[in-house]
């Protein structure tokens, strides 16, 4: 077994291609360190410690903890950890490519997992709600109200990935990896939710309630509206063709266990596929349980805390109503969507350490104050728009509800602006040099 010390080849591969094309790192060797033995005995352990978890889940039903779907929502986590953390499924990362960048190519993986996963949501419509124009809408699904406090809601969370380095998503799967900048920022996303619950009445009184709730399959059927919502994620894509830039090929490739080792572990995985299977998932968590979203555990607990100290009313119009979405309501245990968190978290540590990408990220008192800035934008956003990237843009499009679509135009809006400006570079001047 080699020894290799652990150091990469920084020799570019070179080649022209205008002012837009990338360059490559050349592959830089793996060998095989005793850190590595300890790094792959961790992941290990975490990966039979989830399976183990499941298991014992499924025997007990979840009794307490959950209910009979916490097991399947805790699998579902993990799954999504690993897309995220290996395909680099962050809206952070894949906004900050196309506007810093100019490179588009990780927006194509978003495309693809709103086409997998709408064709899937329409068949399961279709089996739930058989007449979509007969004034019935799917209250299971993320289909909301569109309202300006839903433009308003994108903005803030727009800015606050921007400026906390990540959405509430990206931070949960980054923290694994060692950036300890999502603690302040998931400190602040709580904070935010808190802001959002006092400021709740004045938005829903003021903008939400009465507003339409418009949902595409409503107009003229799901074939109409899965052909139209295609389109238009077609055009996208064409349109944003212009900012692909090429890449060298990594010329003739030995298939061999080193090779696959690298494949699995170290190279970021294909755009298409990742999207696709965040898509496919998608539609496994609606069927069985509930529409993708990362932010109900946390806004549920952040208002049983408020409600235990007498913060907050009794009844909140909208929320207590069942508005769809990520809904807020009192809690005293793990819902499943805390399963699915706990299940994106240990398995993204899980596929982030034989890949060697767990470095702890240092963190100072500016850039934790900023942290927790952006957190408190994420969380208003979120507690306001009803989810967050996941749980609205995503769950939302895939759903053909036009609030997806709205409060992610809000949110690429914003963040073109944060970008632009700079923002993040500001908020963490250590790592955005």
């Amino acid at each position: 077994m080699s020894t290799t010390a652990e150091t990469t080849s920084t020799e570019p591969v070179r080649h022209s291609g205008g002012p837009g094309s990338v360059s490559v790192r050349a592959d830089r060797p793996l060998g095989w360190t005793r850190a590595d033995t300890v790094r792959t005995s961790v992941a290990l352990a975490v990966a039979a410690l989830l399976l183990g978890l499941a298991g014992w889940l499924t025997i007990t039903d979840g009794e307490g903890l959950g209910g009979s779907n916490a097991a399947f929502a805790l699998l579902i986590g993990a799954g999504l950890g690993i897309l995220f953390e290996r395909g680099r499924y962050c809206f952070f990362c894949v906004f900050r490519d196309f506007f810093e960048k100019g490179d588009s190519r990780g927006l194509y993986a978003v495309l693809v997992s709103i086409a997998v996963g709408m064709i899937g949501y329409a068949v399961v419509f279709s089996m739930r709600v058989s007449n979509p124009t007969g004034g019935t809408i799917p209250s299971d699904a993320h289909i909301a109200p569109v309202s300006l406090a839903l433009v308003i809601a994108g903005l803030a969370f727009g800015l606050g990935m921007v400026i906390s380095g990540g959405c509430i998503a990206g931070h949960l799967y980054r923290l694994p990896e060692g950036h300890l900048r999502s603690l302040p920022a998931l400190v602040g996303v709580v904070l935010g939710f808190g802001a959002g619950f006092l400021s709740w009445d004045t938005m829903y009184s003021g903008f939400i309630a009465g507003a339409p709730v418009p949902w595409l399959p409503a107009g003229s059927g799901y074939t109409t509206a899965v052909v139209l919502q295609l389109g238009v994620l077609v055009g996208l894509g064409i349109w944003l063709l212009r900012w692909n830039p090429p890449v060298t090929g990594r010329g003739d490739r030995v298939v061999d266990a080193t090779e696959v080792r690298r494949l699995v572990f170290f190279k970021r995985w294909p755009a298409l596929a990742t999207g696709a299977a965040v898509g496919i998932l998608a539609v496994l968590a609606y069927y069985k349980d509930q529409p993708l979203g990362v932010t109900s555990q946390i806004s549920s607990l952040t208002r049983t805390g408020m409600d235990a100290a007498g913060l907050l009313p009794n009844f909140m119009p909208g929320l207590d109503e069942r508005l769809a979405g990520c809904v807020a309501v009192v809690v005293h245990t793990i819902t499943t969507n805390g399963w699915l968190i706990a299940g994106i978290v240990l398995a993204s540590l899980a596929a982030a350490l034989p890949g060697r990408r767990v470095k702890v990220e240092p963190l100072t008192g500016w850039n934790s104050l900023t942290a927790v800035i952006g957190g408190v934008l994420l969380g208003w956003g979120s507690m306001i728009g009803l989810g967050c990237t996941i749980g609205v843009l995503l769950s939302g499009t895939q759903a053909m509800a036009l609030s997806g679509w709205v409060f992610g135009a809000a949110v690429v809006v914003a963040a073109g602006v944060g970008f632009k400006l700079g923002l993040h570079r500001r908020a963490n001047p250590g790592v955005y040099r």
